[in-house]
């Protein structure tokens, strides 16, 4: 299954529907969560309208740490099977989850500030999400320092897969760090033991705009992905006319 979708020319064919659907789709669950979100769910009875940013705040978190994994799905499938199409998937989907990263820790500081009164702490949570960021800017900057155009990328490409695996021990630690810490990041109340705390009419516009920000997340890396392949289609092409 891996093998089939791995080839560059089937992954195109799939793409040139299932981008498009995406699009869309991301556009109008985004427009219901946003409604939903700002308009129709209840404040919160301790934050009152402060909590609303959790909307943006909590599902940029999720991608943050999905991009990531799925950074290192697809730096493993090119260490270990050698397919290429994992290797440009993880060049492509980095910038972007550096994105989210970045989002996710300017609301948490905006959040935080009239929560805890300061707009940053070095707890668990916060740090190990901040590492996570510096593991996307490493890999994108290890990636440029070895990439040279219009040779071999097979070094940078092993260098930057090895580098996002090693940085996959972070993932754990995001996830379970309010567990093993004391920190004033409040603990897991979605994913937890005993089902989610959030009452359902927080709860469920909070899942509409973690959909809408997955839809734009994979609409996003498909387009990025397909326009790596299209750059390495064209330099490809430029080499064989000037040999």
């Amino acid at each position: 299954m891996i093998s089939r979708f791995a080839n560059p020319q089937r992954f195109l064919s799939l793409t040139d529907w299932l981008l498009p659907l995406l699009s869309v789709l991301a556009v109008l669950v985004s427009a219901i969560g946003v409604v939903w979100s700002l308009g129709f769910a209840p404040a919160d009875y301790q934050q009152g309208e402060t909590a609303r940013i959790m909307y943006i705040h909590v599902p940029s978190a999720w991608i943050a740490v999905g991009a990531y994994s799925g950074m290192a799905i697809g730096s493993l499938s090119y260490l270990v099977w050698g397919h290429t199409l994992g290797d440009i998937a993880a060049k492509a989907i980095a910038p972007i989850g550096a994105a989210f990263t970045a989002l996710c820790l300017a609301t948490g500081s905006i959040w935080g500030r009239p929560t805890w009164g300061t707009w940053w702490e070095w707890d668990g949570r916060l740090t190990s999400v901040l590492v996570l960021f510096f593991l996307y800017l490493g890999y994108m900057a290890l990636r440029n320092a070895l990439e040279d155009p219009g040779q071999d990328i097979s070094k940078a490409a092993k260098a930057a897969a090895i580098l996002c695996l090693v940085g996959t021990i972070n993932i754990p630690i995001i996830r379970f760090s309010v567990e093993w810490w004391n920190t004033l990041h409040q603990k897991a109340s979605i994913i937890r033991a005993g089902g989610p705390s959030l009452d359902p009419s927080l709860l469920h516009p909070l899942l509409v705009m973690g959909l809408a920000y997955l839809l734009i997340f994979t609409a996003l890396s498909l387009a990025a992905i397909r326009a790596e392949l299209w750059a390495r289609s064209a330099d490809t092409l430029a080499a064989r006319i000037q040999a």
